[in-house]
């Protein structure tokens, strides 16, 4: 096996060495490579910054003389994916490991969301004890704090970084079990759709396939977007939507506009529902924005209070599902749960409102080209959710029936 060990060689090139001859020892091949932007490195790399700057172009040496640290690091953290995921797609690496501090951790993680969901890659970090979700991005990015600073070998750093040569040798040589796999479905859920997914997911299952169910929470919805743009997955059943509210009203659960992209981008037979569109989600009560007062407010817990979506944010969320939907060239299909898109918008809940329900499935509809249907059930009826299924099977099935040209 051959590991990929990478730093700022610069700065801290013999605790880069420290770890590349552990591994060694522990019999694996390393490839030492340089993404240091400042004097020399203080050993000698298999693959210098230069090498790794020539991936996209970049003309390194000129921003090192404008001696522009930050220019040089953002420029760096641009050339870095590229070259170790093509390492990595060329086989000559099988996992990654990096020790860094403020930039080398941003160098880093940068070059490891690159490489794909499995790829053993390990960080270890000055500031991995703290907020990492901007290190980790949606990549399964294993975090190890480094105690100290990457400064030198001492009896705190050789512990972390001995244990750390150890994991990364650990991580690739464990063996992934083979067997019949099946092909993947993803979902996204949320507390107020988790029958629906449940009851559909049992009908996925039942047809062959297995279901990764993802919690639409902002950080779900991106994972699950990475994943489907990863070309791993046959079917994506997004009935919860609820992120867009989120986004379009600047609240916590945002996923970003990128959101329902990916289907798209992979060509992914999909079915959409306007789950659980009535509420954007902010935190304790009085963390609510002063102008959102006057609205129809449900305090669901005491570190989570939702907005009832208006009219108005309803013709605008109906317009962006349709137009998420028209954009993929893969079969797809809008399913609208007519008397409830959640819990707490059925009748007598307290987020019935027929009016902005109204709003959001006639702009759904006066913008969709795909296929749209409507069923006079809640979301979370057994019809609705088994409906669902078997129209995303009825989607794979149609895909995989067209002949290629």
């Amino acid at each position: 096996m051959t590991i990929a060990i990478l730093g700022t060689l610069d700065s801290k090139g013999h605790e880069h060495a420290f770890v590349a001859d552990l591994i060694q020892k522990k019999g694996h091949e390393i490839i030492l490579i340089d993404l240091g932007t400042g004097s020399d490195p203080k050993i000698t790399p298999d693959v210098t910054r230069f090498e790794v700057a020539d991936a996209i172009g970049l003309n390194l040496q000129a921003l090192i003389d404008k001696q522009d640290r930050g220019a040089c690091v953002v420029a760096m953290s641009k050339a870095a994916p590229v070259f170790l995921a093509k390492l990595a797609q060329d086989g000559k690496i099988d996992g990654v490991i990096s020790l860094g501090g403020g930039g080398g951790t941003a160098l880093g993680t940068a070059a490891m969301r690159a490489l794909p969901i499995g790829f053993p890659k390990l960080m270890v970090s000055t500031l991995a004890s703290g907020n990492t979700a901007h290190y980790v991005g949606t990549k399964d990015i294993t975090m190890m704090p480094s105690i100290v600073d990457v400064a030198g070998i001492n009896r705190i750093s050789k512990t972390i970084f001995t244990r750390a040569a150890g994991a990364i040798c650990g991580m690739v040589e464990a063996q992934i079990t083979e067997g019949d796999d099946k092909p993947l479905i993803v979902a996204s859920m949320f507390g107020n759709t988790t029958d629906c997914i449940n009851i559909a997911s049992k009908v996925l299952e039942d047809a062959g396939y297995e279901v990764l169910i993802f919690h639409a929470t902002g950080t779900g919805g991106k994972t699950m977007e990475s994943l489907i743009e990863s070309g791993m997955v046959a079917g994506v059943l997004d009935l919860t939507t609820t992120e867009w509210a989120d986004e379009l009203l600047g609240a916590t659960l945002s996923a970003g506009p990128e959101r329902m992209d990916a289907m798209a981008k992979a060509q992914v037979p999909s079915v959409i529902a306007p789950g659980c569109l009535d509420m954007a989600n902010y935190g304790e009560r009085e963390t609510l924005p002063a102008e959102h007062e006057d609205r129809t407010i449900y305090v669901h817990n005491p570190q989570v209070t939702l907005l009832r979506t208006n009219t108005e944010e309803c013709v605008q969320l109906g317009k962006i599902l349709a137009e998420k939907a028209n954009s993929n060239p893969a079969p797809t299909a809008i399913l609208i749960p007519r008397k409830a898109i959640s819990i707490i918008s059925a009748e007598g809940q307290p987020f019935h409102d027929p009016e902005a329900d109204h709003a959001l499935f006639d702009a759904i509809h006066a913008n969709a080209q795909c296929e749209v249907v409507d069923f006079e059930e809640e979301i979370n009826s057994e019809i609705f959710a088994q409906a669902a299924a078997h129209k995303l099977l009825e989607l794979i099935q149609s895909q995989q029936s067209e002949p290629h040209t």
